[in-house]
């Protein structure tokens, strides 16, 4: 509850007129009439609404009971169709002729309309969902936005005694608000120790109006508020129980000894290249003992996207998505065998107005090991041959050596020597992309942290138990550097034996 003290006076030296001062106490979304409304609602014909019927009967017992306990101050509901302009529309300029756009008038009046509850027959809501045929009126009345608020206003009828109920003597004293999240403003403050506020009228007759507002709600009780915060306490338990139940508490594990990657990925962008309109072709490469659903496919092409210039380069954004489901099984794996992890090969082209393709790159990048997010960027290159025929050709007609096997990039596929030479293979650095990659990692030794304690057998074992997760590819490639150090150290160690041996037999047989 709020009261309301207003006073008013000719000038302020002249006092207070006893006929001008009025008190009300106004609960929320109470409905007090103006003399307006009662003027206008006492006749039946004037009324077009429910709402309208149901202020005139209201009107109507007020009249026969005589309880009106207001006179210049009313109030304005949610459910009236009253909107302060003032409030919602800001003019752009200093002119006076400045009148507020359509758009600023239907938003003044949205912003503070209740959202209704649509009743809905299943899933499916009664109402039309899509509106293929829009007309530009359907289009012109539903382009604003819908913020559930609910608004109040009270109002002051400032104008000369016995002159009551013209509509442009209505000023706006207070304005109480409550949105959908539950947050009150009151608009303005309360008066508490500050002094009154101040109306100043418009006309030949400019009479200074005071008022103040208090809060004389009545304070509850502490086992009130203990029972309200019982009752929200259990209406949020009910929800995420209701939440519970929706989503379920079982979710499906992988079985025993099989590691789950999940790979959600966006390639972002590639810059630098010699020509525009690039478009990326793209291929995931599973290792040994790692699977993927039969429905998984491995390879895609981006869009053909025209590049623009940032930084004196030339930058095209794909903004591709992709996304990857494997599966890494330890069964028939032979002990102490670690497991590759799988690798990104791609390609990057381009055509021309003449359609002339090119290719401008090659590259790869390995599959993060570890769960995360990452953004990172490859360094491409494409093969050339020597002379200038090939780059004419190139730029004339278009086409270029190209791999047969993209997984020459880093290591073909189809070899299984101990070597692989690449002497006479000629390249030329171009551009770089730029991937992002969200990995996440399911297994079922994840969930049993003991095992770090224990020796395992195979990776997957080991992988679950290690709680802070390391990165697997650095620790086998910092073994295999130090193995390779180890057998190094023999051999050199070997030879100086055999050499100290060799130099000191002679000088034994001459002593």
């Amino acid at each position: 509850m709020t009261t309301f003290d207003t006073s008013t006076s000719e000038g302020e030296t002249t006092g207070y007129r006893t006929d001008d001062q009025e008190e009300v106490v106004v609960s929320w979304q109470e409905k007090l009439f103006s003399q307006f409304e009662i003027d206008l609602f006492k006749n039946e014909h004037a009324c077009q609404s429910p709402l309208d019927l149901q202020y005139h009967n209201e009107i109507l017992r007020l009249e026969e009971a005589e309880e009106r306990k207001n006179f210049r101050i009313f109030t304005y509901t949610d459910f009236d169709r009253y909107t302060s302009m003032k409030e919602y529309s800001q003019t752009l300029t200093t002119s006076t002729m400045e009148t507020p756009s359509y758009l600023a008038e239907r938003m003044s009046h949205v912003r503070r309309r209740r959202q209704e509850r649509r009743i809905k027959e299943g899933n499916i809501p009664r109402s039309r969902i899509i509106t293929w045929e829009p007309t530009e009126e359907f289009v012109r009345n539903n382009h604003v936005l819908n913020n559930p608020m609910q608004t109040m206003y009270i109002m002051g009828d400032l104008g000369p005694y016995g002159k009551l109920g013209q509509r442009e003597n209505e000023y706006i004293l207070c304005t109480i608000k409550v949105d959908n999240n539950g947050v009150f403003s009151i608009k303005p403050d309360f008066s508490c120790i500050k002094p009154a506020y101040r109306i100043e009228t418009e006309g030949e007759k400019r009479d200074l109006w005071l008022y103040t507002i208090n809060n004389v709600s009545v304070r509850a009780e502490q086992e009130e508020q203990d029972r309200e915060k019982n009752l929200f306490k259990d209406l949020y338990n009910r929800h995420k129980e209701y939440l519970n139940t929706l989503v379920g508490e079982e979710f499906e594990t992988p079985p025993l000894g099989v590691l789950q990657l999940f790979v959600n990925g966006e390639i972002v962008s590639a810059q630098g290249y010699e020509y525009d309109n690039l478009y990326i072709q793209f291929f995931l490469e599973l290792p040994d003992y790692w699977f993927c659903p039969p429905k998984q496919q491995l390879s895609g092409v981006t869009q053909t996207c025209s590049t623009k210039v940032e930084d004196r380069e030339y930058v095209a954004y794909f903004s591709f998505p992709f996304n990857f489901e494997m599966t890494l099984r330890s069964e028939n794996q032979p002990e102490g065998f670690l497991p590759q992890w799988p690798v990104l090969y791609f390609g990057v082209h381009s055509c021309d107005f003449w359609q002339r393709y090119r290719i401008e790159g090659y590259g790869y990048i390995r599959i993060p090991d570890n769960p995360g997010s990452y953004t990172m960027t490859c360094q491409t290159w494409r093969p050339i041959l020597p002379g200038t025929s090939a780059e004419m050709r190139r730029f004339f007609v278009g086409g270029s050596l190209e791999l047969e096997d993209m997984t020459y990039i880093r290591t073909p596929s189809t070899f299984k020597g101990e070597r692989l030479s690449r002497f006479g293979f000629r390249t030329e650095s171009t551009g770089t992309v730029t991937i992002k990659f969200h990995c996440m990692q399911q297994c079922r030794a994840f969930l049993n942290s003991s095992m770090a304690r224990k020796r395992s057998k195979n990776v997957l074992d080991h992988m679950g138990g290690l709680a802070h997760q390391a990165s697997l590819q650095s620790v086998l490639s910092a073994f295999g550097r130090a193995q390779q150090r180890m057998h190094e150290a023999r051999e050199s160690l070997s030879k100086d034996l055999l050499h100290t041996t060799t130099f000191l037999e002679p000088a034994s047989a001459a002593l």
